[in-house]
């Protein structure tokens, strides 16, 4: 069973905290640490590295779990799960609003917290791993072709420094060819099919379509290879 190893307790009854602890000292938890108040738990959360935060909605202070759930994802994503004895529609609504990752309903049994964690330790990792494998996907989806250049694949769509570049519909195939086949020649006559579909345009109107495309974009590294075609640079491989 996997379970988080440093959770953190903001409760303001220390008969709740100590129960809590007694619970997760049963499994494989490293470090517990109980808090009542939003102060010292903001501070401390800005300090350590927790895994899984078990937040009372009623806590000390003027500031309460809800308002203080929302301080901290606002520092660092983690998960959350709310013990409340509220059942009040407006609460819940309030706490929806976060997204938490489980509640846990006073009064509750040992398998009711092992339940909690569990499922909303699993629910984090499934996340994370979906968020990890998306920004892998992301990043081999976009080129970066310079300082100023980068292009995404699966939009087809070109940025200079992080603003998107208007391009008229053939300079887009140019650019997009160019960039399927990076720091490759493309020859002539692959463009010429490739961007009007027909093998009859004639060369100047290839040339003049790369001049429109370098007059408007000088800095974007697009390379003539005499009598054989043009190719885009990234930087490492000019």
């Amino acid at each position: 069973m996997e379970l988080p190893q440093d959770i953190m307790i903001v409760e303001d009854e220390v008969i709740t905290q100590r129960y809590l602890k007694n619970i997760l000292g049963q499994y494989s938890v490293k470090s517990v640490e109980c808090y009542d108040n939003a102060k010292d738990s903001l501070e401390q959360f800005k300090t350590k590295h927790y895994d899984m935060i078990l937040m009372d909605i009623n806590i000390k202070g003027a500031v309460d779990g809800i308002q203080l759930a929302r301080e901290i994802l606002r520092i660092r994503d983690v998960p959350i799960v709310f013990i409340t004895a509220h059942n009040d529609n407006e609460t819940f609504q309030e706490v929806l609003e976060l997204s938490p990752f489980g509640f846990i309903t006073k009064p509750f049994s040992a398998k009711d917290v092992e339940l909690a964690i569990q499922l909303a330790y699993r629910r984090h990792c499934s996340s994370t791993q979906n968020k990890r494998k998306k920004e892998e996907k992301s990043a081999r989806d976009m080129i970066i072709i310079s300082e100023e250049y980068r292009y995404s694949l699966l939009s087809q769509e070109l940025y200079s420094h992080d603003t998107l570049v208007k391009l008229n519909m053939k300079q887009k195939k140019l650019v997009h060819i160019l960039c399927k086949y990076i720091n490759t020649i493309v020859t002539y006559e692959t463009l010429v099919m490739e961007i009007w579909e027909v093998d009859t345009i004639s060369s100047s109107a290839l040339r003049t379509l790369v001049y429109t495309l370098r007059k408007s974009h000088p800095n974007l590294p697009l390379i003539s290879h005499s009598k054989v075609g043009y190719s885009l640079k990234t930087k490492e491989d000019v």
